[in-house]
């Protein structure tokens, strides 16, 4: 860090600023710098000019018109097919075949003329025999139907139902019958297993079977019935101490002295830390001037 100005990383934002390789040099500014000296030294390329599209040779590199290929064969697609077709008719052993009559053609509707069958017997227009034809008769007579309505009796197809008595508690006798009969039926008492679930697996030790003593008879206080008073009704804090049961504590003064604490912003020296500034943009080349070196 220099003894006067700010330091590298404050001015341009690097640690160390790279020393100059030239000393003493004299400056030239840009404008007075020469720039691309052999476009106006010397001959210069200078095209034709452009040429528009022909049927001549003109405009293109070659001073003829080459063809792909050179001195091939002319081939007839047509030529190729009737050879063909000649080879395939050689294969054949006698002539063409013919045939000996033209297709017949039909007269009309319904006719079997130009057919290899002929007239087919099953579609023929003759009536088949049948069976002769019986009625089926008259409908059977009934009696006409009885007037009436719900709750008139003898007035449908079947008889009258009879009348059977059906006592109240019948269910219940019939099922109290039931259950006398399994009683009878039955030998001795329930079967009885003697697994029944117990507190612990075995005796339990904590147990007192023996009748315990009578209770002591204590005398009790007299409680009376006369509900409790205060000697005078609460007292609201109004900032102070006078509800409570306590005067306020008298002031006491602090013994000790208190310490000093350091401010965390101080180094040991006493002198105030300053951290270091963040990063800071460097100079940069202009792109001009990048591609007119190049």
């Amino acid at each position: 860090m220099p003894p006067e100005g700010k330091s590298d990383m404050e001015r341009i934002g690097i640690f160390k600023e790279l020393g100059y390789i030239s000393i003493g040099d004299k400056y030239t500014p840009f404008i007075y710098r020469p720039f691309n000296d052999s476009a106006y030294k010397n001959k210069q390329m200078l095209p034709g000019g452009v040429k528009s599209k022909s049927a001549l040779q003109t405009g293109y590199f070659d001073t003829e018109f080459k063809r792909i290929f050179e001195r091939e064969a002319l081939t007839d697609p047509v030529r190729i097919a009737r050879q063909y077709k000649i080879q395939q008719a050689k294969k054949n052993i006698g002539k063409a075949f013919l045939p000996s009559n033209g297709e017949k053609k039909t007269c009309g509707m319904g006719s079997y003329y130009g057919t290899i069958g002929g007239p087919i017997q099953a579609m023929s227009t003759l009536q088949i025999p049948r069976k002769p034809n019986k009625s089926a008769g008259k409908n059977f007579y009934t009696n006409p139907p009885k007037k009436g309505s719900y709750g008139y009796p003898d007035i449908t197809l079947s008889k009258m139902v009879s009348y059977s008595s059906d006592p109240y508690d019948r269910a219940k006798e019939m099922l109290k019958r039931e259950i006398m009969s399994h009683k009878s039926m039955l030998k001795g008492g329930a079967f009885r297993l003697n697994l029944h679930p117990n507190e612990c697996f075995d005796s339990n030790p904590y147990k007192f079977d023996k009748p315990l003593p009578p209770p002591k008879k204590t005398d009790g206080k007299k409680h009376f019935m006369v509900p409790f008073k205060p000697s005078s009704p609460s007292k609201k804090n109004g900032g102070m101490k006078a509800g409570t049961f306590d005067s306020y504590p008298s002031y006491s003064a602090e013994p000790y002295g208190t310490k000093k604490t350091k401010s965390s912003m101080t180094n040991k020296e006493g002198k105030i830390f300053h951290p270091s500034p963040g990063p800071k943009s460097t100079p940069v080349r202009s792109i001009i001037s990048l591609n007119a070196n190049k």
